[in-house]
């Protein structure tokens, strides 16, 4: 998949966070490519809506039955 240029705003603390993880990586990884990868895990993986409901039925199966 190629990739495409495009010019975007981001917060500074999300830029230093990135770039801060590409300094842990000791240069093996880019900070634009850990962002790269924060979008897709965003797009692709379930939603906040699926997190919390997830996290509420478990929850739900370790309570004792109050009946």
């Amino acid at each position: 998949m190629g990739k495409v240029k495009i010019t975007i705003r981001l917060d500074q603390d999300v830029v230093d966070h990135f770039l801060e993880r590409a300094d842990e990586s000791g240069g093996a990884i880019g900070y634009q490519t850990l962002i790269n990868e924060a979008l897709r895990r965003s797009i692709d993986g379930p939603s906040l809506e699926a997190l919390v409901r997830r996290a509420i039925r478990e929850e739900l199966k370790l309570k004792p039955d109050a009946a």
